[in-house]
């Protein structure tokens, strides 16, 4: 390989466990938005959360993974690229509904169609909601996990399971308000929904969010030694 070819190609090498996760984030910001249709009971009472929770948790440990192992400005420029997947997802969505069905769905599964249109039709305020909670609260994730770590910390176990629980509840928290407003106010009463989607987030970003993470940076610390 010539001299330039090498060059080129070194400055283009990716650490393999960030490359893994990129892959992985832009996946769950789309995600994310088409679960947030179903709302689903939160056990054992009857508040509400919408279901985008669990692929939005994924993205708040990827984010805080990539902050602790290659950097807080790399982990604010992967989600403002989170941006791409998700208009690429949203003008293909209006793409499809626009286009006719063929004629043998019309024909022969009419209900689906039917289903398929009624939902997706109605997903253009989640298109618009999740965005603007996906960037106010992923970027105030990374800041507060980044902050908490402080100059002194040799970022052990101990403190990134911490700071991983705390910015995750608190950016999370957040999330809720912005995207439950703009995505359901005015369709139904939202409390019992809003309620339950902070309690849940907060919950999980305690209870899993701490695990998740470490096994996230474990992970990336051996796919970059692979």
């Amino acid at each position: 390989m010539p001299e330039t070819d090498q060059t080129h190609a070194s400055a283009l090498t990716v650490p393999r466990g960030l490359f893994v996760y990129l892959l992985l984030y832009g996946g769950m910001t789309v995600l994310a938005g088409v679960l947030a249709f179903k709302q689903v009971r939160l056990w054992p009472s009857d508040l509400a959360v919408e279901s985008g929770i669990f692929a939005f948790l994924i993205l708040v440990v990827i984010s805080s993974t990539i902050a602790q192992l290659y950097g807080r400005a790399i982990a604010n420029r992967l989600v403002w690229w989170g941006f791409v997947p998700l208009l690429v997802a949203s003008v293909l969505m209006a793409l499809v509904l626009r286009l006719p069905p063929s004629v043998e769905m019309a024909q022969f599964r009419a209900d689906d169609l039917v289903a398929f249109e009624r939902v997706h039709s109605m997903l253009w305020r989640i298109w618009m909601a999740g965005p603007a909670a996906y960037i106010v609260s992923l970027l105030l994730n990374v800041w507060i996990f980044s902050r908490l770590r402080g100059a002194n910390d040799g970022g052990g176990t101990i403190s990134l399971m911490i700071r991983g629980a705390v910015a995750s509840a608190l950016s999370q928290a957040l999330d809720s308000v912005i995207f439950i407003t703009l995505a359901f106010y005015g369709e139904f009463d939202i409390t019992d929904l809003l309620i339950g989607q902070v309690i849940a987030k907060v919950a999980l970003s305690f209870v899993l969010v701490p695990f998740l993470i470490t096994g996230g940076v474990w992970l990336a610390r051996k796919l970059d030694r692979a």
